[in-house]
């Protein structure tokens, strides 16, 4: 079984399903948005959310999320990122650990990061208030070259392109290592303000970009159909998710659009990360590009029908069995 590496935020998310706007409109933040906020902000809306609205502790951040289920999927698995000396940082760990993850968590001096997740409307949209602490002081002095040896893929989750030099570092070392660069670009305003640097990185390392639709408009300024062909022109395979319609992949002159899985929607959060990791595992066993999107398709279905990130076993289990179908067609000795 080929083995993975991802690199990304090491937070921990706190999901509140709010009954409509208003909350959002009180903390100005743009609704579908990934907003920053300062230690004091976030405090705050911590505290209102727990007063006023209740909330929901999983540990979480993009790449760490895909991670956890590449691992689930039987890859091994490791994660790089940083986190405090404190209670949050230790359920990070935590969890990853329950997942068996080779963790790689370096200590910061800031608390552990948290992203405060915002579901509203009937499409379970998600607004994100995001403090960083202690994943923000990853920086590339903490990378190291033999940190990526003996992995073939590489993943890192767009919400840590901000900080360029680390990323750069890292992209290079992996590259240098032999791997596979995959990238999910995670939000549109992190690709607006980075784009000149998204599409450098893209050009010269990164093989496979996943997008959404806001994401790929963001990077090509084109709707999704020409926006994947645009995408597919610079790196090896392209994927656009178009939530509840589906995702589209490309590499080269192949293009597939890939139906979306019956599923019952109940909260978003986590679908992207879930998609990449089913793409990647079924990329990992040498699936057609067209199986990869439906593993991920797959997958994603199932995270949507809970609330966070973290899908329960029986919906593992008929994941897992509606991809071995799958997959049997192609590879009839492969096993997830």
């Amino acid at each position: 079984m080929k083995s993975i590496l991802g690199i990304g935020n090491a937070l921990t998310d706190i999901l509140a399903i709010l009954p409509d706007d208003t909350f959002l409109h009180k903390y100005h933040l743009p609704k579908g948005s990934m907003q920053h906020v300062d230690m004091e902000t976030g405090d705050k809306i911590w505290q209102t959310l727990k007063q006023e609205v209740g909330v929901r502790y999983v540990a979480g951040g993009s790449a760490a999320n895909t991670i956890a289920c590449t691992s689930i999927f039987g890859m091994p698995s490791g994660f790089i990122g940083k986190i405090g000396d404190d209670e949050l940082g230790h359920l990070f760990k935590s969890d990853q650990q329950q997942y068996g993850v080779n963790t790689r968590l370096l200590k910061g001096k800031s608390s552990s990061g948290r992203s405060m997740v915002f579901i509203t409307g009937a499409n379970a949209e998600r607004t994100f208030a995001v403090y960083l602490g202690a994943a923000l002081e990853l920086v590339p002095e903490d990378l190291k070259p033999e940190y990526f040896e003996g992995y073939d893929y590489f993943h890192i989750e767009g919400y840590l392109v901000q900080n360029q030099a680390l990323i750069r570092t890292a992209v290079q070392m992996a590259k240098e290592a032999g791997c596979i660069i995959s990238i999910d670009m995670a939000s549109y305003n992190v690709v607006e303000s980075n784009d000149a640097f998204l599409h450098d990185i893209v050009d010269k390392y990164v093989d496979i970009v996943f997008a959404n639709e806001t994401e790929s408009y963001a990077f090509t300024k084109l709707e999704p159909r020409e926006a994947i062909d645009e995408i597919a022109r610079h790196c090896k395979i392209a994927v656009v998710k178009i939530g509840k319609n589906g995702s589209m992949v490309k590499s080269g002159d192949e293009y597939h659009f890939i139906e979306p899985w019956p599923a019952s929607p109940i909260d978003a959060t986590g679908a992207g990360d879930t998609y990449a990791a089913g793409f990647l595992f079924a990329h990992s066993l040498g699936m057609p590009l067209r199986v990869c999107g439906e593993t991920g398709s797959i997958i994603a279905a199932k995270v949507v029908e809970v609330v966070g990130t973290k899908i329960d076993i029986p919906r593992w289990k008929a994941a897992k069995q509606d991809i071995r179908r799958l997959i049997a067609e192609y590879a009839p000795d492969a096993a997830c």
